[in-house]
C-alpha cells in the first residue's frame, strides 16, 4: 500500500492506495485519508484505513471469483462423492426431528430428540422458549421444502421470522447492533460484518448465487451461500440455525437432499467455518457436507 497526494490549488488530498492481482486481473482500491494532514495524523489514519481495505477485500474475494471450467470440473468431483438421493423418497419426518434436534442443540438447546418428537407429534404442550422454538424450525423445515420463492433478503428475513417468532424481539429483523464471536477464553474468533454494510452485504450473496446457480454445483453454491451467511453474521441471534436452513433451501431447490450436520460433529463443523473466515478456503466444508451426506443415508 502507499500514500497517493493529489493536490489542488494549496491544499493537499491524501489517498491510501492497494492493488491487488485477483484471478489475474490487478484491481485497485483507494480510501481518502483527509486533507493537509500532518505525519502523526497521517500515520495513524493510515494504520485504521489499511485495516478496513483489507477487511473490504477480504469480504469480496469470495464473491467476486469466477471458477475456470476445469476448476468447476474439479469442484464437481465433490459432488460425485455422494449418492444423491431422490427428495421424494426422502423420509421427511424423520429428517425433520433429526434437523430440529441437532441444529437447537448446536446452539445450546436443552430439548433431548425424544422430547422433539413428542412436541412434533402434538403429544407434549411447549414449555418454555426452547420448545418454541422445537415447533418453529420444524415450521421453518416445512416451509424450505415446500416454497418456491427466490433467494431474496426478504426470504432470509422470513426464515429468521419463522424460527423465532415468540421467543426473540428481534425475530425477522436485521441486527442494529456490532456482533463478535467469542471462543471459552473469551478470544475473538470472528466479528459480524459492520451493521451498516450487512443489508449490502446479503443483497450481495444473493447476486452471486443468482448469477452462478446454473452454472457451479449445487454443493458449492450451498457451501458458500452458509459460509458467507454465516461470515457476514446478519442478526442479533440465531444465524446458525438460519444459516443452516438457508444452506437447505439451496440443496432442495437443485434437487438435492437436505443435509442434517450432527450435534457430535459441530466441532469440526466451527473448524471448518473458521477455515473459511481466515483463508476462504471452501474445501473443508464441501468434505464435511460429504461426510455428513453418508452418515445421514
Amino acid at each position: 500500500m502507499f500514500i497517493e497526494i493529489r493536490k489542488r490549488d494549496k491544499n493537499k488530498k491524501y489517498y491510501l492506495i492497494h492493488t491487488y492481482r485477483e484471478n489475474g486481473k490487478v484491481k485497485r482500491v483507494s480510501r481518502y485519508l483527509g486533507t493537509n494532514l500532518n505525519e502523526d495524523k497521517l500515520e495513524k489514519l493510515r494504520e485504521v484505513a489499511e485495516h478496513h481495505i483489507l477487511e473490504e477485500i477480504k469480504e469480496r474475494s469470495i464473491l467476486e471469483f469466477e471458477l475456470t471450467k476445469e476448476e468447476i470440473a474439479e469442484f464437481k468431483k465433490y459432488d460425485r462423492d455422494i449418492e444423491v438421493k431422490h427428495l421424494q423418497t426422502l423420509n421427511w419426518k424423520r429428517f425433520t426431528e433429526d434437523f430440529t434436534y441437532n441444529t437447537n442443540a448446536i446452539e445450546g438447546s436443552t430439548v433431548a430428540l425424544s422430547e422433539v418428537k413428542e412436541l412434533l407429534s402434538g403429544k407434549e404442550e411447549p414449555q418454555d422458549a426452547d420448545d418454541i422454538e422445537t415447533l418453529n424450525v420444524a415450521k421453518t423445515v416445512e416451509y424450505i421444502k415446500k416454497s418456491k420463492e427466490k433467494i431474496t433478503v426478504e426470504l432470509i428475513i422470513n426464515l429468521h421470522l419463522i424460527c423465532f417468532k415468540g421467543t426473540k424481539k428481534f425475530a425477522g429483523k436485521l441486527r442494529d447492533v456490532e456482533v463478535v464471536i467469542k471462543d471459552s477464553q473469551g478470544n475473538i474468533v470472528h466479528q459480524g460484518a459492520p451493521i451498516n454494510k450487512v443489508k449490502g452485504l446479503l443483497e450481495e450473496l444473493c447476486k452471486w448465487y443468482d448469477k452462478h446457480k446454473k452454472k457451479y454445483p449445487p454443493l458449492l453454491l450451498a457451501a458458500v451461500m452458509h459460509n458467507q451467511f454465516e461470515k457476514i453474521h446478519p442478526f442479533q441471534d440465531g444465524n446458525g440455525r438460519v444459516g443452516r436452513l438457508l444452506l437447505n433451501y439451496v440443496l432442495i431447490h437443485n434437487k438435492y437432499p437436505p443435509i442434517n450436520i450432527k450435534l457430535r460433529d459441530r466441532m469440526r463443523y466451527y473448524k471448518c467455518l473458521q477455515e473459511y473466515d481466515k483463508k476462504n478456503d471452501i474445501k473443508s466444508t464441501l468434505k464435511f457436507l460429504i461426510s455428513q451426506y453418508k452418515k445421514q443415508f
